[in-house]
């Protein structure tokens, strides 16, 4: 089969293409890709062909959520062996020479690669392919049974762990999440998990509020000011990147709660209620990316206990890339949109 990589030469310029098969390094292991998670970061770059600051310089592979099996071992014996059902965790950490950050929190190194981001040059090239060699620090088991369309999920997931558990333990508490695109499901799901009393979701569209809703969330529409505002939760999570989402969040939560800004904001100045904020002694936290919490996702998701059905609601071959991207792009059609990189493929499912 042919190594076909999903790759991004600039805005507007995604195509499928052959690539040349891995030559990996000595601390490297060669990966068939199953699955691969289509993230908002992978649309910028093929509509814009930027993410933030990351500008394309150069055609880059895409994709960062992915899962796969091992078809060569590392030449140096680390990592796994031949065979072996994996994830990706797509950080390596870095440091700029400069600039500190907390031990123990390496999502906050300052110059860290991540797969399939443009941040460097040469870019650091994604796993959208059918073979990539990747080192095998990146590399977690997937336990037997949980399937690799569902491990493929482990790093959105990831970003939702760690962004609700930003604001501590939740267990007995009234949680809302600002919209409920595929990483607010996935907040959702991990506030079920989490033991939340009660969670509530709102986004302008039906679809995510139905499945949402599928999870044991309430949900409003995203227009609805008064009753969103109305609310008083101890936790909310924005996870819209949305101005108005900023402002539902802060105006949503009760006095002395919690506001966990997951969604990333555009850059630059960003009006929001600070007086609001004060009076009512808000905590305002950041999230950006997760630490150490792919393992326990992956547990979680394999004993069953984290709950992501029918967030994926569409699967589609990775020759039709940039069909699945316009799936994707669209949040009143579709939530989490995969890729099938194993040559089975599927023409895509409603929830």
């Amino acid at each position: 089969m042919p190594n076909l990589g999903v790759v991004a030469h600039a805005a507007d310029d995604l195509r499928v293409e052959a690539l040349p098969e891995p030559a990996p390094r000595p601390d490297e292991a060669v990966l068939e890709i199953a699955f691969g998670g289509v993230c908002g970061s992978d649309l910028h770059y093929w509509r814009h062909g930027a993410a933030g600051a990351s500008v394309l310089r150069e055609p880059m592979v895409l994709g960062h959520e992915i899962a796969g099996t091992v078809v060569r071992a590392a030449a140096d014996g680390s990592g796994p062996t031949v065979g072996a059902r994996v994830a990706v965790h797509p950080l390596t950490p870095l440091g700029d020479g400069s600039t500190p950050w907390p031990a123990g929190r390496p999502n906050l190194a300052p110059a860290s690669s991540y797969l399939g981001s443009a941040l460097h040059l040469p870019h650091t090239q994604g796993g959208f392919a059918t073979r990539v060699a990747l080192p095998t620090r990146l590399l977690h088991a997937v336990p037997d049974g949980l399937p690799l369309e569902v491990a493929a999920l482990a790093e959105p997931a990831a970003v939702a762990w760690h962004g609700l558990e930003r604001a501590g333990d939740v267990r007995g508490k009234r949680v809302l999440v600002i919209g409920a695109g595929p990483i607010g499901q996935l907040v959702v799901a991990v506030a079920r998990h989490h033991g939340a009393a009660e969670v509530i979701a709102t986004d302008l569209h039906e679809l995510p509020r139905r499945i949402a809703e599928q999870h044991g969330a309430i949900t409003l529409p995203a227009t609805d000011a008064a009753a969103i505002a109305a609310l008083h939760a101890d936790v909310v999570v924005e996870s819209s990147g949305t101005v108005p989402g900023l402002a539902s969040a802060i105006e949503a939560a009760r006095r002395g709660g919690t506001v966990v800004l997951l969604g990333l904001q555009r850059a630059g100045d960003v009006p929001a209620a600070v007086a609001t904020a004060i009076t009512r002694e808000l905590t305002i936290v950041g999230s950006f990316r997760f630490a150490d919490e792919f393992d326990d996702v992956i547990a979680a998701l394999a004993d069953g206990s984290l709950d992501v059905s029918g967030i994926v609601t569409h699967v589609l071959p990775a020759g039709r890339a940039l069909e699945a991207f316009g799936i994707a792009a669209d949040a009143s059609v579709s939530s989490k949109v995969l890729l099938d990189f194993t040559g089975a493929g599927s023409d895509g499912r409603d929830p």
